[in-house]
C-alpha cells in the first residue's frame, strides 16, 4: 500500500513515505518487547507520568498537531483543534483513573480468602483509521499504555504525518523506546506482526471487511481482538420534539468532520407528522453550507479525505438512484480543484435499494418517514450495523424506553451519537465487539488473575 500525504483541498501530493523493511519490523519488534519487560513493572504513578506530559504537550502546541489532520485529511482547522484537545482530555482521563480501574478486587468465598488482579497482556497491534488521526490512536494507546502494555500502530496510508508526529509526542513525552511504535507497514507486514507470537492482543478500527480479515487472522492465533467496524446510525425525530432545537442537532450529526464519522447520523427517521417541516428546514441548513479552504476559520465545507473517498461515495449515490432513490439535493462533486462533495439528502428508499443496508461515509443524508413510534423503532433496528443512534423527544422518559428498544451498542437522547472518555465506545452487529474509553476500555487487554489462598489443610 502507499503512504502518503495528498492535500484534499487541492490534490496535490506533499509528502511521500516508504514502508519499512522486513529487517526493520524485526528490530520494533525486538524493541517493543524489551520494552514490556522493564514497562509493565513500572508503577501507576509513573506511568502517569509519561501519559499526563503526552497530554500536556499536546495542549501547549494543539495548531501544531492540529495543521497536519487539516493538510492531510482535510478536517476543518476548528474540528481538527477540538480533536487534539479531546486526545488529551483521553490522556487526562487514563493518567488519573486507570489504578483505580484496575485495582484488585476482592472476592468473597466460603473459605479462605481470593482476589482478582489485573495484569497486562503484553504488546499488543492496533490497526488504525484516518478519520481522527489522533483521536483514533489516543483511546487505544492511553488506556492500554497505563495498564502496562505496549503498544504498536499501523495508522491509514492518508495521515503517515499525523502518525509520525504522534509517536514522536510519546518519546518527547518521556515513554521509553518500544511503548509507542508506529509502524509504517504493508498489508502482507500487517499478517506478519499478527501472526508474530509477540504480539498478544489486537485491535481494529475500519471498515467491516478490513474488520473480518484482521479479526479472522487474529482468531488463527488465538489472540484476542477487539474490532469497531463503523455504523449506519439512526436519527430518530419523534412528533413532540423541539424541532428548531433538533434541526440543528442533526446538522451537527450529518456535518461534523464532513459525515467522515463512524457514529454520524446517517438515516434520519422522522415520524410523518413532523416530517415535512423537518425536511424542509435540514435541507435549507444543508444548502448553507459553502465549500473552501479548510484552513480557513470561516469554512463550513471542507473536502472528503480522499479522491478515492469521494469516487466511492459518488458511486453510492448514482446507484442508490438508479435503483429508486430520490435525490432531494446535491449529489455531486463541486467544481473546484480537492475532492468537494455538495451536501446531499436521498429519500423514498426502499428496502431492495442497496443504500438501504450500505454505510454512506460523507455528507449525504438518507431520509426516511415513518408513521409512528414503533414504525421508527423497527426501522432503526432493520440495519447489519449497531454501533450508535440518537432519539429526539421532548419526553425523557419515553426518550429512554425507545432507546432501551434499539439495537446498538450506543443511543443518546437528545443529542447526537458522541464520544467523551468517560463514556464506553463500541457496537455490536456488523459495527464490532469490545469497548473502548471509559472503565471498560481499560479492561479489554488485562488479564484477570484469580489469586487463591486456602488453608492447607481443607479437603480437596
Amino acid at each position: 500500500m502507499s503512504y502518503q500525504s495528498v492535500n484534499p483541498a487541492t490534490g496535490k501530493v506533499v509528502k511521500k513515505f516508504k514502508e519499512i523493511t522486513n529487517k526493520q519490523l524485526e528490530t520494533s519488534l525486538k524493541t517493543a518487547a524489551t520494552c514490556f519487560d522493564t514497562w509493565r513493572f513500572k508503577t501507576f504513578t509513573e506511568r502517569a507520568i509519561v501519559v499526563a506530559k503526552a497530554a500536556a504537550i499536546l495542549r501547549a502546541r494543539v495548531d501544531d498537531f492540529a495543521k497536519p489532520v487539516t493538510l492531510e485529511m482535510g478536517k476543518l482547522i476548528a474540528e481538527s483543534r477540538g480533536e487534539v484537545e479531546l486526545s488529551a482530555d483521553i490522556l487526562d482521563y487514563y493518567a488519573k483513573n486507570a489504578e483505580s480501574f484496575l485495582a484488585p478486587q476482592t472476592l468473597k468465598p466460603n473459605s479462605g480468602e481470593a482476589v482478582i488482579e489485573c495484569t497486562p497482556f503484553g504488546v499488543l497491534f492496533g490497526v488504525q483509521p484516518w478519520n481522527f488521526p489522533y483521536y483514533q490512536l489516543a483511546r487505544f494507546a492511553a488506556p492500554n499504555l497505563m495498564a502496562g502494555n505496549v503498544v504498536m500502530v499501523k495508522h491509514a496510508g492518508c495521515v503517515p504525518q499525523c502518525a509520525i508526529a504522534f509517536e514522536k509526542l510519546w518519546l518527547e513525552a518521556g515513554a521509553p523506546a518500544g511503548a509507542y511504535t508506529n509502524l509504517i507497514i504493508s498489508y502482507d507486514q500487517v499478517n506478519r506482526v499478527i501472526d508474530d507470537p509477540r504480539i498478544k492482543g489486537v485491535a481494529l478500527t475500519g471498515s467491516v471487511d478490513a474488520g473480518k480479515n484482521v479479526a479472522a487472522r487474529a482468531g488463527q492465533n488465538l489472540k484476542k481482538s477487539t474490532m469497531e467496524l463503523g455504523g449506519s446510525d439512526a436519527f430518530i425525530v419523534l412528533e413532540d420534539a423541539d424541532l428548531e432545537k433538533t434541526v440543528k442537532w442533526a446538522v451537527w450529526a450529518k456535518m461534523n468532520n464532513m459525515g467522515q464519522c463512524c457514529v454520524a447520523g446517517k438515516r434520519f427517521i422522522v415520524v410523518d407528522s413532523l416530517a415535512d417541516k423537518f425536511l424542509e428546514k435540514f435541507q435549507a441548513a444543508l444548502a448553507a453550507f459553502k465549500p473552501g479552504d479548510p484552513m480557513d476559520w470561516a469554512t463550513n465545507l471542507g473536502p472528503l479525505s480522499t479522491e478515492a473517498a469521494l469516487v466511492q461515495l459518488l458511486g453510492q449515490i448514482k446507484r442508490a438512484v438508479s435503483k429508486g432513490a430520490k435525490l432531494v439535493m446535491g449529489g455531486e462533486r463541486i467544481d473546484r480543484p480537492g475532492s468537494y462533495m455538495e451536501t446531499t439528502i436521498l429519500t423514498n428508499i426502499k428496502p431492495s435499494n442497496p443504500a438501504y443496508r450500505e454505510e454512506f461515509f460523507g455528507p449525504v443524508a438518507l431520509f426516511f418517514r415513518v408513521k409512528d413510534e414503533d414504525e421508527a423503532v423497527a426501522l432503526a433496528n432493520d440495519s447489519e450495523f449497531g454501533l450508535g443512534g440518537s432519539v429526539f423527544t421532548a419526553d425523557v422518559a419515553r426518550g429512554k424506553r425507545v432507546a432501551s428498544r434499539i439495537d446498538t451498542g450506543m443511543v443518546f437522547i437528545n443529542h447526537p451519537t458522541w464520544t467523551a472518555s468517560d463514556l464506553p465506545f463500541g457496537g455490536i452487529k456488523n459495527s464490532g465487539y469490545g469497548r473502548e474509553l471509559s472503565s471498560l476500555g481499560i479492561q479489554e487487554f488485562v488479564n484477570k488473575k484469580l489469586v487463591r489462598v486456602s488453608s492447607i489443610d481443607a479437603p480437596a
